[in-house]
């Protein structure tokens, strides 16, 4: 399998290429060269897979060339082994509402589905290539997280992660800064995450500094956390139809970088039956304000309660805009260039309604998501966290819809206890964290400090 860039400007890359470049050289976004597809016979035999079997048999496509079976296979069992439930992500009922749980991994966010594969996946590419690599990624909140427990320790790699001061929750700061390992570099910026997703692209985009320092992304521009996604929505469809190729599945997807979504969406392109992907955001409404208007512009970020979504400008969505201008670099080069010069996109009236084929759209308010919270437990007994709030609210309309949890309730205990009175009881992974020694750095949110932090630590290190 090759990988190209949505821009145009890079010649085609196998996957090993892909994962080690992150953001493509021309500031574009990697995706595969063509798109496996997925016959009925295929669709009935995952249906029946346990969740490791089935990552292979999606993952296998996209990595061939680069990746043996054998290493594959290794790679899906290291990476899943850390997992607390035995069906990794399971779907589970929480009154009428299907709930697929994905927050069953050690830092008890979705993302540890991608990334601890990314981690095991770095360390096999580092290893045969006698490598270093430098891992720069910015998070809202569990992303960092998830991707330092993914790398923590490892010999060949330092990781630096960039989160907004003060803007995740006291739990998704102590995850990370409480990982003491010498190749474990936090970083608070005085700013947003946007602040913060922008300083890497624009490290990254330096490419004389990006080959210097072998930067390598953790952030869900990287190609291999979109594909370790797309393997949970086969997951859960085959969980609810038994196999039955002709029943379609609706998901509600709490977003803000639009990288969970759009593994969905490339799932669905594979020919995984789907009725419709809905896009849950909260206040920070850039993604659902495009769905109805075909506008793409950028507002103020907000502090919510839900704060990994608390993002304008969204990494993943040049992804699928792709995609929608009929797999056109020139096209998304001209559209990307209007978002920098103007600060907006807008696509056709056609392909507006082409969006709307596919995509509903719901902007969530804090009174909602508070209410959701109440409601879903007065109902079931079930605790949805803030970010599954927004997901659950968004599918009222939709009552078969299967509802992505993203991440544990106890991360956001505050959210959880204005909402029901009560906090939910803390995995292992989670208890004691606030007694922990931290190590942490506040800087600056512009592109000068952080480059300077890293080479005086990468020189200190070395």
């Amino acid at each position: 399998m090759r990988y190209i860039s949505t821009r145009g400007g890079v010649e085609p890359v196998g996957f090993a290429d892909a994962v080690m470049m992150g953001l493509a050289t021309d500031g574009g976004l990697l995706l595969p060269e063509s798109i496996p597809q997925v016959d009925e016979a295929t669709l009935k035999r995952w249906a029946g897979l346990s969740f490791q079997d089935l990552a292979r048999e999606v993952m296998g496509p996209y990595v061939k060339g680069d990746i043996s079976e054998a290493e594959l296979r290794d790679l899906v069992e290291r990476s899943y082994a850390s997992f607390s439930h035995d069906q990794i992500t399971p779907l589970v009922k929480a009154g009428s509402l299907n709930i697929l749980e994905l927050f069953h991994g050690p830092t008890a966010a979705f993302k540890d589905v991608a990334l601890q594969f990314l981690g095991n996946l770095f360390e096999l590419l580092l290893e045969k290539r006698d490598q270093r690599l430098n891992i720069l990624g910015a998070t809202s909140g569990d992303t960092g997280s998830a991707a330092i427990y993914g790398v923590r320790g490892q010999p060949r790699i330092d990781i630096f992660i960039l989160h907004p001061y003060k803007r995740v929750s006291p739990i998704q700061e102590r995850q990370m800064t409480t990982v003491l390992d010498e190749n474990v570099h936090n970083i608070a910026i005085e700013g947003t995450f946007d602040d913060g997703q922008r300083i890497v692209k624009e490290l990254f985009n330096d490419l004389a500094f990006k080959r210097e320092y072998t930067l390598g992304a953790v952030n869900s521009i990287n190609w291999a956390r979109i594909l370790a996604q797309i393997v949970y929505y086969f997951y859960a469809w085959g969980r609810i139809s038994g196999g039955d190729v002709l029943q379609k599945a609706t998901f509600s997807v709490p977003t803000g970088n639009f990288g969970d979504i759009f593994a969905g969406y490339m799932a669905m392109r594979m020919g995984l039956p789907v009725e419709r992907l809905i896009l849950a955001t909260n206040r920070n409404d850039i993604l659902s304000r495009f769905v109805k208007s075909g506008v793409y512009q950028a507002a103020d970020v907000h502090a919510t309660i839900s704060p990994s979504m608390d993002i304008q400008v969204s990494s993943n969505f040049e992804r699928y805009l792709y995609f929608l201008v009929g797999e056109d670099p020139s096209r998304v080069r001209e559209l990307m260039g209007d978002m920098g010069e103007k600060g907006r996109i807008e696509i056709s009236e056609a392909q507006r309604q082409e969006v709307a084929r596919i995509f509903s759209a719901a902007a969530v308010s804090e009174e909602e998501t508070k209410a959701q919270i109440h409601e879903t437990h007065e109902a079931s007994g079930y605790i949805l966290d803030p970010h599954t709030a927004v997901g659950v609210r968004a599918a009222r309309d939709f009552p078969n819809a299967i509802c992505l949890a993203t991440a544990h309730p106890a991360k956001f205990a505050d959210a959880v206890r204005d909402a029901i009175g009560i906090e939910a009881e803390a995995p292992p992974s989670l208890r004691n964290l606030m007694e922990k020694e931290t190590r942490c750095a506040v800087l600056k949110a512009d592109r000068e400090t952080i480059q300077e932090f890293m080479r005086e630590t990468l020189k200190n290190t070395a």
